[in-house]
C-alpha cells in the first residue's frame, strides 16, 4: 500500500485540481467477490469539497444482504486524466464493522482501501466502478479481508 501511494503522489500534485463540488455517491455490487461466496453490497457516500489537489474526505455506510454492517469515514483523491472527464479515485478508509449472518472479518475495526474509475458528465454527475479490499491490517487474530467489486453513481450537490 505504501508503494502504490508513493506511485500515485506525483499525479496528485501535478493534476489539475478537480471540480469542487462536494457529492452523494451510491453505489452496490459484489461484497468477498474473490471467495466462492459472494454477497449483494449497497451503501452510500457523502463526499466533501476537496480540501487539498483533489484529496476529499468521505463519510459512508454501506450493508449486505446477509445483514452486515460498515460505516467509515477517510478519503477518496480525485485524479483527473487529460481533461478528458475520466477520473481515478484511490481512496482508504477506516470504520466500524458488524458482522450479521455473512463474513466473520476478525474483529469491529476495519480499514478499506480501493481504486475507482470514473467518467464526469456535463451536469458533474459521475458513473464508475470500484474495486476495493477491506481487512483489520492484522490487528486481530482472524483476518480473512474480502474484496468487493461496486457500480458508483455520484450527484453533485449544491447548496
Amino acid at each position: 500500500m505504501k508503494k502504490f501511494a508513493a506511485l500515485l503522489l506525483p499525479l496528485v500534485l501535478v493534476s489539475a485540481p478537480a471540480l469542487a463540488v462536494e457529492h452523494l455517491a451510491v453505489y452496490g455490487g459484489s461484497f468477498d467477490v474473490l471467495d466462492s461466496k459472494s454477497y449483494a453490497q449497497i451503501g452510500a457516500e457523502y463526499r466533501f469539497n476537496e480540501v487539498f489537489k483533489g484529496l476529499r474526505p468521505t463519510v459512508g455506510l454501506n450493508s449486505t444482504d446477509e445483514g452486515d454492517v460498515y460505516g467509515y469515514g477517510g478519503v477518496n483523491w480525485d485524479i483527473p486524466l487529460g481533461g478528458s472527464g475520466f477520473y481515478l479515485t484511490p481512496n482508504f478508509m477506516v470504520g466500524a464493522y458488524h458482522q450479521g449472518d455473512g463474513k466473520d472479518l476478525g474483529g469491529a475495526l476495519e480499514f478499506r482501501s480501493g481504486i475507482e474509475g470514473s467518467y464526469e458528465f456535463g451536469n458533474g454527475s459521475r458513473l464508475g466502478a470500484t474495486f476495493n479490499h477491506i481487512s483489520n491490517a492484522g490487528i486481530y487474530d482472524h483476518n480473512p479481508g474480502a474484496e468487493a467489486l461496486l457500480v458508483v453513481y455520484q450527484h453533485p450537490l449544491t447548496w
